[in-house]
């Protein structure tokens, strides 16, 4: 059938204007930093932060769009996927972003298990690996990294918290000497746990204390109660535990059911960190639990802070309170909006204006330069990458945990003492349903 005069008209106009805007988006597009974003938005690490560091990341792309984008000029153009809590879905995706969206720049990353083959991957093909919330020391540590970087804080670090905060309170608080504080470490077997629990015991034997069980479990077994009978029998006054979000419920659970008892349990960060979840399940019996992690910016005095940075703080918490109607906003959230900021503010602009572009050698070059003193972001602490040919190369020098205590419905910190909010509840207090 012969097409109308007047039909191919209105096919012709309505293809122009496909064009016209396929040319206009494309154009726009032209002038924007493409960044592709990995995180884990569903599975079990959504709920144990992945979700929460995400929505910090988004809010520091759009207060950064809506100033004009990086240096005022150039637009963040977030490229999001999930990786599924799967390591080979992180590396899949991972590629498929270098290869297809052709994007020089990856941010993000919850797991560690997900960070260690992503590192490798990522340096490989020389592209920018930019991570936010992942902390195993095992991304960097005598790799020689030159395309990844951290400002985050790495395992090891929550070792020094918990042997720090042991050592300082143990006398004192529990009227125990050191060497008679037992002590028991218990892990998810993915990098993260195995990270964690490793510093933890050398620390804690720095410390002069007695590890008497050091125990790992897959992060989706269905029972813990053979690990719940190993920590009664070795009637550990301290208990360190680093897990995700249904492991560490499943494991409360199973603790309570059997009068598992303790004087202190010591999280770290992941599944510890998300509290609304927790108190949703636990209520009043998680309260004065510690938990070790980078600090929720909100909690820190910003008159400690540089100039705006506490500003910029209230931003950050009330729009991740309108996008969630959360009451608590967990450490998450200020790990994927901080890392994101000085990428964003603190390297970015310096790899275009410094040495001329977005490429992964000119942003390589600009983090390198970066050199922000403590208190100079909303986790307090600065921001200085160890360089190519150190055994940390392109972790943060800088970064640093706290110690914090569910305080009943808020947070506070208790260590270390300097910047504590409230002394630290230690031992559990007699009234706990764990307390010994």
């Amino acid at each position: 059938m012969p097409t109308s005069r007047r039909t191919l008209l209105k096919t012709s106009a309505a293809a122009a204007a496909a064009f016209s805007f396929d040319w206009t988006r494309a154009q726009a597009q032209a002038g924007a930093v493409r960044i592709g974003v990995i995180y884990d938005l569903t599975g079990p690490f959504a709920a144990g932060g992945s979700v929460a560091s995400s929505i910090g990341t988004q809010i520091a792309i759009d207060l950064v769009n809506e100033k004009g984008g990086v240096g005022g000029k150039y637009k963040i153009a977030p490229v999001n996927v999930d990786s599924q809590s799967k390591p080979d879905v992180a590396i899949n995706e991972a590629n498929r972003l270098i290869d297809q969206e052709k994007v020089d720049i990856l941010n993000g990353v919850f797991a560690s298990s997900h960070a260690v083959p992503l590192a490798a991957k990522v340096e490989q093909q020389k592209r920018i690996l930019w991570i936010t919330t992942a902390v195993s020391t095992a991304v960097f540590k005598d790799k020689n990294l030159q395309y990844v970087f951290r400002a985050q804080i790495h395992s090891d670090q929550y070792g020094q918290a918990f042997g720090g905060f042991l050592g300082e309170h143990a006398k004192a608080r529990l009227g125990m000497e050191p060497k008679d504080v037992k002590v028991a470490l218990i892990h998810e077997d993915g990098p993260y746990g195995v990270g964690v629990a490793a510093a933890d015991e050398t620390f804690a034997k720095e410390a002069g204390l007695q590890v008497v069980l050091k125990e790992g479990y897959s992060a989706s077994a269905p029972d813990l109660s053979v690990l719940v009978t190993k920590l009664k029998r070795a009637k550990a006054d301290i208990i360190s535990h680093a897990g995700y979000n249904p492991d560490i419920t499943l494991f409360l659970r199973q603790a309570r059911e059997s009068g598992l008892k303790f004087k202190m349990l010591f999280g770290a960060g992941a599944g510890y960190s998300q509290l609304d979840k927790l108190r949703a399940t636990f209520g009043a019996d998680i309260d004065n639990f510690c938990n070790i992690d980078p600090v929720p910016a909100q909690l820190l005095d910003p008159a400690k802070l540089a100039p705006g940075v506490g500003d910029l703080t209230k931003t950050m918490v009330a729009r991740y309170r309108e996008k969630t109607s959360a009451t608590e906003v967990p450490p998450h959230c200020s790990m994927g909006f901080n890392q994101t900021w000085i990428l964003l503010n603190n390297v970015l602009p310096v790899a275009k204006e410094k040495y001329g572009g977005f490429d992964p050698e000119a942003i390589r070059k600009a983090a390198l330069d970066v050199d922000i003193p403590p208190g100079g972001t909303i986790q307090g602490y600065g921001v200085k990458f160890y360089p190519p040919g150190t055994p940390m190369s392109g972790q943060n020098e800088r970064s640093t945990p706290v110690v914090m205590q569910n305080a009943g419905e808020r947070i506070t910190v208790v260590w270390p003492t300097n910047i504590r909010t409230q002394d630290p509840v230690f031992p559990l207090p007699k009234g706990s349903v764990y307390g010994a």
